[in-house]
């Protein structure tokens, strides 16, 4: 007879020594090496581009506006914590930014940037745990295949609004106000 196996809490979660990513997913502690060099430029290049765009007020000269973007924040959901590699909360609910640790509201859009040692997690229970906080948006993107994949929650199911592959430049909701070069997340010049 298998005995119940421990939730894992945020105590153990603090132990996990650097550099590796911690989370608690449907109560297992899931530990993860730092991205490889793929990886970390997508999630760069992905920031890089919303931040200058839209991290700043609504109407601001120049740019959409009207978001707060961050690089993996900390999310705590009743006993789940995770870390996406980029979320954005919409300034029209989050109107000023918070002085926390972690953040408890959902975000308005997430991002996870996919590799072989990730996906599973990413793609499944992740994805569960975001369409039940009521994540409006989410993009998994795949730089090894050079693909990414945009979700819109309807009702409590994801929903495939478009996909897109290779280096085209795209217009990806909830950023479609500007057209974004897939070529950088990839490296092509």
């Amino acid at each position: 007879m298998k005995s119940a196996r421990r939730k894992a809490t945020y105590d153990d979660l603090l132990k996990v020594p650097e550099p590796l990513v911690a989370e608690i997913v449907d109560g297992e502690l899931v530990t993860s090496p730092r991205p490889a060099s793929p990886h970390a430029l997508a999630a760069s290049a992905i920031g890089s581009v919303l931040f200058d765009s839209f991290n700043r007020p609504p109407g601001d000269r120049g740019a959409p506006g009207g978001w707060w973007i961050l690089y993996e924040p900390e999310l705590h959901f009743g006993e789940d914590v995770l870390v996406p590699d980029l979320a954005g909360w919409r300034r029209e609910r989050m109107p000023t930014f918070p002085d926390i640790a972690a953040f408890t509201d959902a975000p308005d859009w997430a991002c996870e940037v996919i590799s072989k040692s990730t996906a599973r997690i990413d793609r499944g229970h992740k994805m569960r745990i975001y369409a039940r906080e009521r994540v409006a948006h989410l993009w998994i993107v795949d730089p090894i295949a050079r693909t990414v994949e945009i979700y819109r929650l309807v009702d409590d199911h994801w929903l495939v609004a478009t996909t897109h592959a290779g280096s085209a430049a795209v217009r990806a909701e909830p950023f479609a106000a500007i057209a974004i070069e897939l070529a950088r997340w990839w490296g092509e010049v």
